[in-house]
C-alpha cells in the first residue's frame, strides 16, 4: 500500500496493505528515526565496488548462512518462497538460508531497530518508500547494488519504469534516481476491475477510452446498478481512484515529479484542478455506493465479488481473491486513455523489494540469492503461484481470463513506461495528508481548489527541506 508499498499491498492479496496505508502506517516510525528533514547527519554510504570486484560464483564462496527477513507470508507468497529457497539451496550446498517470515505490520515494527543493530539480517524486504527505504539509505542501513546489477544484468532485464522504484540518491533525499537499492519479485498496477456479466446485461463491452467509461457509468446508474464499488474508511482505497482519474487529465511526467517529491512541480495546476472536479462529479451523479467514506476495503471488494457493481478500481493483488468468487464474470483492465492510441497511465509498481543491508558480511552470496530469486525461473513459480512477476510478464502460460488480463496489462505499461508512482510516495506525511483529503473531497467537505492547497502545503514543505 501503500502505497508497499506502499502496500503490503503486495499483493496477494495487498487488500491488508495498500500503498497508501503502508506508508500512513510508516510515517510514526520514520518520524522516530531518520526522517528527511532531521538534523542528524546522514550516515556514510557503504563502498561500492567495481563490477569486476564482485563475485558471482555462489559455489566458491565457502560455507555461508544468509539470514533472509521477509513479509511473505500468505498463500502463493510464502508458497513462491519456500519452493526458491529449496532450489537455492540444493544448487548451492554450501549456502544455508535463515529464514524469518513475519506479517508486513511485525516486520516494519522490528526493522529499523535491527538494521541499526550490529548484527542485522543479511537480505531483509523493505518498503519502497521514503518513511522506510528512503530512511534506510540516508542512515547508510542498505548496500547500493550497482556493481551487482552491472555484473548479473539486473539493469538490462529490468525496465526503467520498474528500477525508478528501487533507486535513491546514496543521501536518501531524491527519490526514483540514483543508486539501486532493491530488487523486486513481484508487480503490481491499478486498473479498473469489472463484472463482465453485468457488462453484458447491459449492453456494454470493456471499456476502450475514457469517454467510453464515462458512458458505462451512466448507463449502469440508470440502469440501477452501482457503477462503481467503493470502500474509503481507510482512507486509501480513494487515493487509488483519484489517481485513475488524474492520469487521465495531468501529463505523466508531471505526475512522477508530484509522486516522487520533487521539487519544481505543483498540485495547483488547471489539470489537477479537473480530475478533482471530476471525482466531486461523480459523486454528485452518484456512481459510487451509498455510505462509501463509511465502507472497509475488504467488506467493498468482498460485495463486488457478490455482484454489487459493476466496476471497481483496484489493483492486481485482488485479482487471485476475486477470481475464485467471481470465475469467468471478472476482467481487468488498464485506465483507458482519452482515445483508444493513447499510451497508457496507470498507477503502480512493486512488490517489497529485496536488499542487502550494509553490514552483512556475505554481500556476494546475498546478491547471488537475489538474482536466484528474480530470474526467468523464479518468474514462473511466481506465476504457477498466481503471483505477477515483475519482469518475463508476457512470456508467462496462464489461463485465459482475469488472470491474463492482469498480465497483458502489466505487460503493457512497462513496456510503454506507463507506469506511475504511488502518490502517498511525495513525502513521508502524504500519505495521511492525501487520503485524508481524499475522504473529505469525496464527502464534498473541501472543495477542488482547497484539496489542492492541502497537498500543495505538504508537497511544497518537504520539497524546500529536503534541498
Amino acid at each position: 500500500m501503500i502505497a508497499s508499498t506502499r502496500k503490503v499491498w503486495l499483493r496477494n492479496p495487498r487488500h491488508a496493505r495498500t500503498r497508501a496505508a503502508i506508508a500512513a502506517g510508516l510515517v510514526a516510525l520514520a518520524a522516530s528515526a531518520c526522517a528527511p528533514g532531521s538534523a542528524a547527519p546522514p550516515a556514510a554510504s557503504p563502498a561500492q565496488p567495481g563490477a569486476s570486484a564482485v563475485r558471482t560464483d555462489a559455489a566458491a564462496l565457502g560455507n555461508v548462512t544468509l539470514t533472509i527477513w521477509d513479509q511473505e507470508v500468505r498463500g502463493g507468497q510464502d508458497a513462491q518462497m519456500k519452493q526458491l529457497n529449496a532450489a537455492f539451496e540444493a544448487k548451492y550446498p554450501n549456502i544455508r538460508l535463515k529464514r524469518l517470515s513475519r506479517s508486513f505490520d511485525d516486520l516494519n515494527t522490528t526493522l529499523r531497530l535491527a538494521l541499526s543493530g550490529n548484527e542485522p539480517p543479511d537480505v531483509v524486504q523493505a518498503n519502497n518508500g521514503r518513511p522506510q527505504m528512503g530512511a534506510f539509505v540516508k542512515a547508510g542501513h542498505l548496500r547500493p547494488l550497482d556493481a551487482y546489477a552491472d555484473a548479473y544484468g539486473w539493469k538490462k532485464r529490468y525496465p526503467r519504469s520498474i528500477l525508478q522504484y528501487v533507486s535513491y540518491s546514496a543521501d536518501g533525499k531524491v527519490f526514483g534516481e540514483g543508486n539501486l537499492y532493491g530488487l523486486p519479485q513481484a508487480g503490481e498496477v491499478v486498473g479498473i476491475l469489472y463484472n463482465t456479466a453485468k457488462l453484458t446485461k447491459l449492453g456494454l463491452r470493456p471499456p476502450e477510452t475514457w469517454e467510453e467509461f464515462q458512458a458505462a457509468l451512466a448507463k449502469a446508474k440508470a440502469a440501477g446498478e452501482v457503477p462503481i464499488q467503493l470502500g474509503n474508511l481507510d482512507k486509501w482505497p480513494g487515493i487509488h481512484v483519484f489517481g485513475t482519474v488524474q492520469g487521465r487529465h495531468v501529463p505523466a511526467d508531471q505526475i512522477t515529479k508530484l509522486a516522487f517529491g520533487r521539487k519544481g512541480a505543483s498540485w495547483n495546476t488547471p489539470e489537477n484542478t479537473r480530475a478533482a472536479g471530476q471525482l466531486v462529479d461523480w459523486v454528485d451523479k452518484g456512481y459510487f455506493n451509498k455510505g462509501f467514506n463509511g465502507q472497509g476495503y475488504d467488506p467493498a471488494w468482498q460485495a463486488f465479488s457478490k455482484g454489487e457493481g459493476v466496476f471497481l478500481i483496484g489493483g492486481t493483488w485482488l485479482i487471485a481473491d476475486l477470481e475464485k468468487a467471481m470465475g469467468k464474470d471478472l476482467g481487468f483492465i488498464l485506465p483507458p486513455g482519452t482515445t483508444e492510441a493513447a499510451a497508457p497511465v496507470a498507477t503502480g509498481g512493486t512488490g517489497l523489494p529485496f536488499a542487502i543491508t550494509a553490514k552483512s558480511p556475505n554481500p556476494d552470496a546475498a546478491a547471488a540469492y537475489l538474482d536466484f530469486i528474480a530470474d526467468a525461473d523464479a518468474m514462473k513459480v511466481l506465476t504457477a503461484n498466481g503471483l505477477l512477476p515483475v519482469a518475463d510478464t508476457d512470456r508467462q502460460s496462464v489461463k485465459a481470463g482475469a488472470q491474463q488480463d492482469m498480465f497483458t496489462a502489466f505487460g503493457t505499461a512497462t513496456k510503454q513506461d506507463g507506469l506511475v508512482p504511488y502518490l502517498d510516495y511525495a513525502t513521508p506525511t502524504f500519505a495521511d495528508t492525501l487520503g485524508a483529503a481524499v475522504q473529505d473531497l469525496l464527502a464534498e467537505k473541501s472543495t477542488s481548489q482547497e484539496f489542492l492547497a492541502t497537498l500543495e502545503k505538504d508537497y511544497q514543505a518537504f520539497a524546500e527541506s529536503n534541498e
